[in-house]
């Protein structure tokens, strides 16, 4: 029987350091173990969301790690979560469920946050009591001292969780040394005891010649280096934030199916795309340019956290025009959720539930009109697309309702199991669905892809059989690079 383990915390010098994928890392190699892990961040903020089984939302990035557990995720993982809609204002989503809009003043005030900071200390005891370990992420830099007030993620949510932290720093983006001895030293001398390891990640090179670096971060911080994890590329992860996306910028080639994902300004989910990402058949890049978008075979409209202002953009900047120009010559044209509003005919805001825009024309290529409403439907759906007989899955997250137009034939893409009607379906090459990850689904893909079969000719691939073995990939490079019997005494030890 193994013992009962410390809560960690991987806490980071900054953003995008890598602390998710670490996260993700340690879930599987605690898994691998023997031991029950599951992942934890207090507060999250993301536009990329995902649906639990009960039907609520959490950032995808804990649907990951939990994935990495093998675990269901639950709301417990990630109570609170918050959408930018703005550069200012966030919807709050609170144990599934969203509570509203905040700018941000409002929302960093003292003010309320000691009901905020209860609910995720109640969500972190419920989890604690059902699994072991609990991997913890803070969220950006631990060494924001202005925030520390009113902090529910970083050091306040370690020191009641009882966490060993270990500090994740990025050597690829330099100054490691004074990102990771400033992030140390600003902390108050109770939290700096609470720090137990450094991790050193996205390191390129020979690691041979940082050895003498290891022993001056140890002896300048007090603190023990659990290891350096080199940079890679060959392990395929699913990312949260939609940075990863300037990767991903590429134009059309030939002898592939070219798949075009129109890059709006609040794109969300484009995890949909990783499963069509990686059959080979496929190239998929993300654009909006109108020439790239002209050499696509397929355009895929994605999901938009605010569906009125990137239609307004589209309209303004001339991809619109390119989208339907591209369709008349043949290509496919694909929307989900807020892509599949756009599509309709008109998408209505009466009472500003987005912002002031309150009525545009839609992309007219299907018989729809969407009206936003404040409620949103957050549900996992199982279905069937049209003849076909195998059971899809997905999930839906999204506001607003959109009925057909009157007179219009009646022409669903997809039939729910509770027996309702989804999507809208014209022909091969012009349909729209509010599932997400209804290109998780091979069957799907192959539907999607058969108008082009003159271009097909190699094997679909398995994406679960794919993730699990990304995510045993992942945990083999870090466990190689990661002092885990250190890690193991430092959990386990009687303070």
């Amino acid at each position: 029987m193994n013992k009962n383990l410390h809560p960690i915390m991987l806490a980071g010098t900054g953003s995008d350091v890598g602390k998710s994928i670490i996260t993700a890392a340690l879930c599987r190699i605690f898994k691998q173990d023997g031991y029950r892990p599951a992942p934890f961040k207090a507060q999250n903020m993301a536009l990329n969301s995902y649906a639990t089984p009960e039907g609520l939302e959490i950032g995808r990035a804990q649907a990951v790690q939990a994935e990495a557990a093998g675990v269901p995720c639950h709301t417990d993982m990630n109570p609170l979560l918050l959408k930018p809609s703005s550069d200012h204002t966030a919807q709050v989503v609170l144990n599934g469920r969203p509570i509203g809009n905040r700018d941000a003043y409002e929302y960093f005030r003292k003010e309320g946050r000691e009901e905020l900071r209860k609910e995720v200390n109640a969500a972190f005891d419920r989890l604690a009591a059902r699994y072991n370990p609990i991997v913890m992420e803070g969220a950006g830099s631990i060494s924001e001292i202005n925030l520390r007030d009113t902090d529910l993620v970083n050091m306040p949510m370690a020191c009641y969780a009882g966490a060993d932290v270990l500090l994740v720093a990025d050597i690829d983006r330099g100054g490691v040394f004074a990102s990771v001895y400033g992030s140390v030293m600003l902390q108050t001398p109770e939290d700096r005891k609470r720090i137990k390891g450094i991790i050193v990640n996205k390191f390129r090179g020979d690691i041979r010649l940082f050895e003498p670096g290891i022993k001056m971060m140890e002896e300048l911080c007090g603190i023990p280096v659990l290891g350096v994890v080199p940079y890679y590329k060959d392990i395929h992860i699913e990312e949260e934030d939609s940075v990863v996306l300037d990767y991903k910028r590429m134009q059309a080639i030939e002898g592939k199916v070219n798949v075009a994902v129109v890059l709006l300004r609040h794109l969300s989910n484009f995890t949909d795309f990783n499963m069509l990402e990686r059959d080979e058949r496929v190239h998929l890049y993300y654009t909006n340019n109108t020439e790239e978008l002209a050499k696509a075979d397929i355009i895929l409209l994605p999901g938009s956290k605010s569906t009125l202002d990137d239609l307004y953009e589209l309209r303004r900047n001339g991809v619109a025009q390119a989208i339907l120009r591209a369709h008349r010559k043949g290509a496919s044209v694909m929307g989900i959720c807020g892509g599949y509003q756009m599509m309709g005919m008109e998408v209505r805001d009466p009472d500003g539930v987005e912002g002031d825009i309150r009525q545009l024309p839609g992309l007219g290529l299907l018989p729809m009109i969407t009206t936003m409403q404040g409620e949103k439907v957050t549900r996992r759906v199982a279905f069937h697309f049209r003849d076909n007989e195998t059971v899809c899955r997905g999930y839906e997250i999204h506001m607003g309702e959109t009925e057909l137009v009157p007179g219009s034939p009646v022409s669903p893409l997809n039939k729910l199991e509770d027996g309702k009607a989804d999507g809208y379906f014209v022909d091969r090459k012009c349909m729209g669905s509010y599932i997400h990850g209804i290109l998780d689904n091979q069957v799907f893909i192959d539907f999607l892809l058969e108008p082009y079969a003159d271009k097909l000719h190699r094997q679909s691939p398995d994406y679960e059989a794919y993730k699990e073995e990304q995510y045993d990939k992942l945990a083999a490079h870090v466990r190689k690079h990661l002092n885990l019997p250190l890690l193991y005494q430092i959990m386990c030890k009687n303070d």
